[in-house]
Parts: C-alpha cells; structure tokens; sequence
C-alpha cells in the first residue's frame, strides 16, 4: 500500500517509496525530533526488544535552504537551532543509522500550514494569544504522525515527551495521563488533548527519567546528540512573532491595522501597530507616552480595533470561561476541586470548575467556569487551561476570556 513516506539515504532529497514491512513482534515507530529526548526514547525501546522505525516530520520544503533560501518561502524558520530543521532530519537519521533501525521522514508541509501556522495566524487576528505547541501536539503528532504509522502496520507511536501513561490494570478501567518525573521538564500540560485511544497506541519511554539521566543514557550509547541545545519555544519562528504575522500581511494590511491605545476608562493614550503584535500581561512595545505609566496590555477591542491597557494590579482576574473541553478519561471528572494550569510554565492553583449554563440548560461539553482559589495574573485568551488531580491529567480545554 503506497503512503506518503520518504526511505531517507541522506540524499539531498528522498524519494517517495513503498513500505512492506512484515509484522513479526511489537512493532513502535519513534517520532524523531533530532533532539536527545527522541533519540534516548528510540534507544531504550531498541534495548527492550522491540521492532523499532523512527519517522521525523517534514513541515516545509527543505530545497530553498540547502539553496540558500530560508526553506520555505514564507517566513517560517527552518536553519540550524529550530526545530525539525534539516539539520534535525540529518540527526534524527544519524541516531537511526546508530541504533540500526529504519528511518523515514513524512511530507506533512500542507497540514502543518494548514492546522498550526494558519491557525497561529488567525488567532493573533481574533484578539488571543495561540499554543502552536499544544495545536502541533494534537494534530500532527497524535492525529497524523498516528495515522502514519498505522499505515506502517505499528502497534504503537513512541514520542520523547516528558509525560507517563498508566495502563489499565482490569476491565473497565481507563488509561491515565501522569505528569512526567522530573517537574522541569514535565510536558502534560501539551497533551491535555489526547484521547483513550491514542493512549492506548502510545508509548513515553523517558517519561519516569530526568533530563539528566537522559543525556547521560544518549551519551552512553553514543549519540552525538547527548550535547545537543534545546529548540526554541515556537518552533517555525525565529525572532519576533508580529514580524513574522506582519511579513505575511503586506505593507498596506500592516498600515491598515494600526489603531488606537486606550486606558480601561477608554481614554486614547497612544497607537499601536496591529493587534496581533500584544498578548496580555506585556509592556514592551507600546507607544506611549503620557507619563503616567507603567502600562500593560489588557485586552484587546477587535471590533473597534482598540488595545486595552492598564496598571499591573489590572492584570489579575478571579477565574476564566473554558471552551472547546477535552477530559482524557473520556467523561468529565466527578471532583470539582482541581489544580490548574492556565500557561506551561505556570506553578499551578487551586480552583472549583462548574458548567456554564445557558438559559438553565448545561453546556458541560462545551463551557467550564473556573474559579480560582487566589486571583490569577495574566489570564490570556487562546492559552490552553489543564486540569490536574496531583501528577494526573484530567483534562484541559482553551481560555475563552477571563472573569472577576
């Protein structure tokens, strides 16, 4: 059956071929990133035994970078130090070759423009702030690279996150998302989104080590990787995210959208460029300068194409609208006391969550109301919002604005 994968030599670029793997014990395909988290996972899956074939993303056309150009044509960051750049390709396929397993990579440069870059896009233009990080997790990881290696006859998809999966240990119980061992590097909160079937088909295989012990295990087995500097947060930017929307835009949009600074009160008390360039909570880059400030963004008035802004004591909001639900048990949590996370690197609070009713009717998979314990800064529409009971998963769903 033909797929859309490329058997990679490390020729300039691969050829489509086709895949007749036989199917003779457990077989898991490892997402390769090229960094050491992937590797050190395919690794230790090969030490257990299991059939292995590590498959890395291609999300843009790599001909314009070994030509010069920035790999894409459209302002998407593709050189060395970004995420799934060739240069990754070429270091998730010397781990391959290492380790002895096959390697293939996977043109995935439509869907991603499609459902990460398009989407990052349109939020900035809606007034919120996009994850890009937990859009690409959802969907090109556990939603395509999935269905990518079905089609390779796997049994399981194999990532590098920081995260844990507990298995079912009887009838009737359901897979559990844990948060990875070590708190610095734990990466739940972008995998809020998954489903009881895509844990059934996934495996974390550094999830219960440290980073540590993972570069120490990479260097032990001889990864040139072990060393290797982690990617930027957004992975297909470099430098400043409103250029990069701008850029994108034209000169004459640009100009079209500048547009009025106002104070909560709706006092005029600058201009700004385009109101995809603030997020809430910032204070460079605004143009004012009427000597009263600090200021920081508060909100944004698409409509009237007005930026909000205000004092830092402004910033802090008593709980949030959630929209867009996801529990990963399959069912909402029976607790209404949970810990939450409204940004990656935030400690977590305390909060109640309780459906949003409309005309008396409950819209429990559509809208939660969370009310935290202690006000919360910075609460940003657009952010996902995670749900923990201790180190387990419940759920999570995207800020829809903030309340109180």
């Amino acid at each position: 059956m033909a797929s859309f994968f490329y058997f990679w030599n490390g020729d300039k670029l691969p050829r489509v071929v086709f895949d007749m793997v036989e199917k003779d014990k457990k077989k898991v395909v490892v997402a390769m990133s090229g960094g050491v988290d992937s590797s050190v996972a395919a690794a230790l899956l090969v030490e257990e035994g299991y059939e292995v074939v590590g498959i890395s993303m291609q999300l843009w056309d790599y001909s314009e970078q070994e030509g010069g150009g920035d790999g894409n044509g459209s302002g998407v960051a593709s050189t060395a130090g970004s995420c799934c750049s060739l240069d990754d390709l070429y270091d998730a396929r010397r781990v391959c070759d290492k380790l002895g397993i096959p390697f293939y990579v996977a043109n995935l440069e439509e869907v991603f423009a499609r459902e990460v870059i398009d989407y990052f896009i349109d939020s900035y233009h809606g007034g919120e702030t996009p994850n890009p990080c937990v859009k690409c997790n959802e969907v090109m990881k556990f939603r395509v690279l999935m269905q990518r290696a079905m089609e390779l006859e796997a049994d399981y998809l194999a990532t590098g996150h920081y995260a844990r999966i507990v298995r079912p240990s009887r009838n009737g119980d359901t897979y559990r998302l844990l948060k990875g061992t070590d708190p610095n590097k734990d990466q739940s909160y972008f995998l809020f989104t998954m489903t009881q079937g895509q844990l059934a088909k996934t495996l974390f295989p550094v999830g219960d080590i440290t980073k540590e012990e993972v570069r120490r295990l990479a260097a032990k087995v001889g990864l040139k990787v072990a060393d290797k500097k982690e990617s930027q947060e957004i992975c297909f930017i470099e430098g400043d995210y409103g250029e990069f929307i701008g850029e994108r835009q034209g000169r004459k949009a640009r100009e079209e959208n500048a547009g009025d600074i106002v104070d909560a009160a709706g006092k005029v008390v600058g201009r700004h460029q385009g109101l995809f360039r603030y997020t809430i909570g910032q204070r460079r880059g605004l143009d004012i300068k009427d000597g009263h400030g600090p200021y920081y963004v508060l909100g944004t008035d698409i409509e009237a194409n007005r930026l909000i802004v205000g004092k830092d004591e402004e910033l802090f909001s008593k709980g949030l609208i959630a929209r867009e639900l996801n529990w990963v048990g399959g069912v909402a949590p029976e607790t209404s006391e949970v810990t939450v996370k409204i940004r990656y690197r935030h400690g977590g609070v305390l909060a109640t969550i309780e459906n949003v009713e409309v005309d008396g009717q409950p819209e429990a998979d559509r809208r939660l109301r969370v009310i935290f314990k202690e006000p919360q800064r910075s609460v940003t529409p657009g952010q996902a919002v995670v749900f923990y009971d201790g180190d387990l998963v419940l759920g999570g769903g995207w800020i829809e604005r903030a309340t109180g």
